[in-house]
């Protein structure tokens, strides 16, 4: 398919080169702060001034953006393509890209206001280029009504209809009212919304992946042995060796967690936080809870209780005949809370292209898109959003290296 081919041309080697040099160049130029998280967000991470969405409700928001279907279809997906190795490259990814989504909250915070946002804002003040702040929205909106609406509820949709007969014209009409009911209610409803269901998502995913790791505690030393030799395993991977596993693993490492995409910048704007280090601390926190915690417990869970990669299927030896019925709710929440952020991210974009204008054309899109993803298959609007993801990346990569090495940004460095 020419689709799959422009994919694959965008997420080539040149795609994963420049993100895993960017996080390696901030890792070193931060002082690797990843080791240093918990001790600065114990300085920092209180900041706030009690104009926007609490710090909490900023959290769970950004989480749930990136912590969609790729925690748990995509985690198994990256392990049939690229073997147990692409686990540890997605773990590589997070690592570098916990310096990576540091630095771009720091920029985004340093230079947001009240009509310049995110990666529109640093793009725009900072590197002086508005032209690659307008791709970067159109990209946003591209990505946000694909990968953040319509493929979110395919997925969950698909999942439904294997434990529950059920009218997918229903479905898609209640989603288009419920979708539109929380988005139409702003930044707060959305922030509210996954201040309520992602923590209680994660805590039992959580606790049901655990219980399935102790009942093969003793396979684990074997998994993580099986994880680091196929990440340098040549004849490794299904898809074709060391090759696989990389590509693989870092495109799903940013497709969970989103560092270096430029979601989480737009997310944090809205933070009632003054402190741009407080933005910075808590999106590294993010990526580290969304890859490093939650995906690798959906990556054990499947490696070693499941034959063919499949969650429900592992989960089954804690929960029986209700783990399908389980693993559909958790579906079901995960892509509702990345539907509700991917909103506020698309909009944010869609009024910097548009100046404000057309914004409830936009809601009733972006329900309308939602709800059709409960009606049809979303392979092709995945392939999409790949490159849609990718293109996004680009920008926003691109733009933060050149501002790197014109040292335009020489004081953000945590203390």
């Amino acid at each position: 398919m020419i689709l799959e081919k422009i994919n694959n041309f965008i997420w080539g080697n040149g795609l994963v080169f420049l993100l895993l040099v960017t996080g390696l160049i901030l890792t070193f130029k931060l002082k690797f702060i990843q080791f240093r998280l918990p001790f600065l967000l114990k300085k920092h991470g209180k900041s706030g001034n009690n104009q926007g969405l609490s710090q909490f409700k900023t959290v769970c928001m950004s989480l749930g953006t990136a912590m969609g279907t790729g925690n748990i279809a995509g985690v198994s997906s990256a392990i049939a393509i690229g073997g147990a190795g692409a686990i540890f490259w997605m773990w590589i990814s997070a690592f570098l890209g916990m310096a990576t989504v540091y630095w771009e909250n720091i920029l985004s915070a340093r230079y947001s206001d009240n009509e310049l946002k995110g990666p529109m804002a640093y793009l725009t003040k900072c590197l002086g280029s508005p032209l690659m702040a307008l791709f970067f929205a159109i990209f946003c909106v591209c990505t946000s009504l694909g990968m953040g609406s319509m493929a979110q509820i395919s997925v969950f949709a698909d999942a439904f209809g294997q434990c529950v007969n059920f009218s997918r014209p229903i479905m898609a009409a209640a989603v288009f009212a419920v979708v539109l009911i929380v988005v139409r209610g702003g930044g707060q409803r959305i922030g509210t919304a996954a201040q309520f269901l992602l923590p209680l998502a994660s805590i039992a995913y959580t606790v049901a992946c655990i219980g399935v790791i102790a009942l093969n505690i003793r396979h684990i030393p074997h998994i993580f042995g099986e994880i680091f030799s196929e990440a340098f395993n040549f004849k490794s991977a299904v898809g074709g060796g060391i090759g696989a596993a990389i590509s693989t693993g870092i495109r799903r490492g940013l497709f969970s967690n989103e560092a270096g995409l430029g979601s989480s910048p737009i997310l944090h704007s809205a933070a009632d936080s003054s402190s741009p280090e407080t933005q910075g601390l808590w999106s590294m926190f993010e990526v580290f809870f969304d890859t490093i915690i939650c995906c690798t417990l959906t990556a054990l869970t499947v490696l070693c209780g499941s034959e063919n990669f499949s969650p429900a299927a592992a989960i089954s030896a804690v929960l029986g005949d209700f783990s399908d019925t389980f693993i559909t709710a958790e579906l079901g929440i995960f892509s509702f809370c990345t539907v509700i952020g991917w909103y506020f991210c698309g909009m944010t974009a869609f009024n910097h292209i548009f100046k404000g204008r057309f914004t409830e054309y936009f809601a009733l899109a972006y329900a309308a898109l939602a709800a059709c993803g409960a009606l049809f298959s979303a392979e092709s609007v995945w392939i999409l959003s790949d490159i849609f993801n990718g293109l996004m990346a680009f920008v926003n990569i691109s733009g933060i290296i050149i501002i790197i090495i014109f040292n335009k940004c020489n004081s953000f460095y945590p203390s």
